[in-house]
């Protein structure tokens, strides 16, 4: 009774369009008033709890970083640093969004901020090109899928959170799984813009002083990850720490250096991130809720038990889990899967050998391919909204970028060493 309860109002209110986060905590409200002993005021005790965490106070401060960042003159210099590595290819502007989303996702930690950033800049100057528009659209939206991959991603600092994981090794197990990513779209891009006689960016080849010049001008960006990834492994800072550290780094670049950041751009990111933000809390908080019914109901052990029942191979496992992911993240979206999912998924994984880093890259990899499948794909969302380009035109563009995604996600799946071998290697 109880579990028909709290799936089939969930059901419901996502069918009549009522947001995610609310249709998990309206779910888990009716469940307790009609079928617990529960009081009500357990709902917000428990979204209130979750939310007092000093590493989820990482995921404020990288959107913070990522956003003034963006403002502050960083973007355009990754863009010409990117043209002049692949700019002269077959597709050259193609292949520019790709790297351009890799290096701003080493920034921003968010896909759909990725897609805004460089979509902004790279579908108007593809259209331009004669590219096609529904093309154009869909590199930046698989692109910037990628943003929650290469580190810092705040989907793994929520993984980290819930599943015990350390921060600082998912942000290492990222890299070349996002990089596998970049290549594949790239692969894709190429194709199909040499089947289209898409044409270089603009000459064949630049010069080394103009690629030394570019990457010069694009230091301060590029040392970043640097700073982040050294400061926590190094010993000098937390991951929290880190993020607090990216945005006063953001701001001294943005003010100081590239003096492009002015107060009115310093408000409104401040404004910006805070409204994001708000809601990432509230998506985190009544998921929790709910995944805590879940667990009051054994849900997650029934889900266990079936899975393992299915097979004891973790090849078998592995697959079936990737299905379910792929499934999910067309409905739901990654932190409120995330929040649901970890707790159920991590232990069938880890009684199979799996390590809990490794799947971590695998669960967020998955999650990273929701961004660009409907319903929910909220990458398609935001680059139809930088475009102009209609939802349908960009689903159908999208789908070789999604094959291309779905492969790297078998290859990072059964290939664990790509996940797992430079937090074992720095360790």
């Amino acid at each position: 009774m109880t579990v028909a309860i709290l799936f089939i109002s969930l059901f419901v209110f996502l069918l009549i369009g009522v947001p995610i986060a609310i249709a998990l905590g309206a779910s888990a409200l009716l469940t307790i008033y009609f079928t617990t002993t529960l009081p009500l005021t357990i709902m917000t005790q428990k979204a209130f709890t979750s939310l007092d965490s000093f590493p989820l106070l990482a995921i404020p401060f990288f959107m913070l970083a990522g956003i003034l960042m963006g403002k502050g003159g960083v973007s355009k210099r990754l863009l010409n640093l990117a043209t002049i590595l692949v700019g002269w290819m077959i597709g050259g502007l193609a292949l520019v969004t790709v790297v351009s989303c890799m290096f701003f996702a080493a920034i921003s930690g968010s896909g759909p901020a990725t897609v805004a950033a460089i979509g902004s800049f790279m579908i108007p100057s593809m259209r331009e090109k004669n590219y096609g528009e529904g093309f154009s659209a869909a590199v930046a939206a698989a692109s910037g899928s990628i943003g929650v991959i290469i580190p810092p991603s705040i989907p793994f600092v929520l993984y980290g959170v819930i599943g015990g994981v350390s921060v600082g090794s998912m942000f290492l197990a990222g890299i070349l799984p996002g990089i596998i990513l970049g290549a594949g779209l790239m692969i894709v891009s190429f194709l199909i813009s040499k089947k289209r006689d898409y044409k270089p960016e603009k000459r064949v080849n630049y010069s080394t002083k103009e690629l030394l010049k570019s990457l010069y001008d694009a230091k301060w960006a590029l040392l970043i990850p640097v700073i982040i990834l050294g400061g926590i492994y190094g010993g000098i800072f937390s991951p929290t720490e880190a993020a607090v550290v990216a945005v006063v780094y953001a701001i001294i670049i943005g003010v100081f250096v590239h003096k492009e950041l002015t107060m009115k751009d310093l408000y409104d990111s401040f404004r910006e991130a805070v409204v994001i933000n708000a809601t990432t809390m509230i998506i985190i908080g009544l998921s929790i809720s709910f995944a805590y019914i879940m667990t009051l109901e054994q849900i997650p052990a029934s889900i266990a038990d079936f899975i393992t029942n299915l097979s004891t191979n973790p090849f078998v496992i592995l697959l079936v889990i990737n299905l379910l992911l792929l499934i999910v993240g067309m409905f739901i979206d990654t932190i409120s899967a995330l929040v649901v999912l970890t707790p159920i998924l991590l232990p069938i994984v880890t009684a199979v050998g799996v390590d809990p880093i490794h799947f971590g890259v695998i669960l967020v990899a998955n999650l990273a391919i929701g961004f660009i499948t409907p319903p929910l794909g909220v990458n398609l969302f935001v680059a139809s909204s930088v475009s102009g380009v209609k939802i349908e035109k960009i689903s159908m563009a999208i789908l070789p970028f999604l094959f291309s995604m779905i492969i790297s996600l078998l290859v990072i799946t059964y290939v664990p060493a790509l996940s797992i071998w430079l937090p074992e290697f720095l360790q």
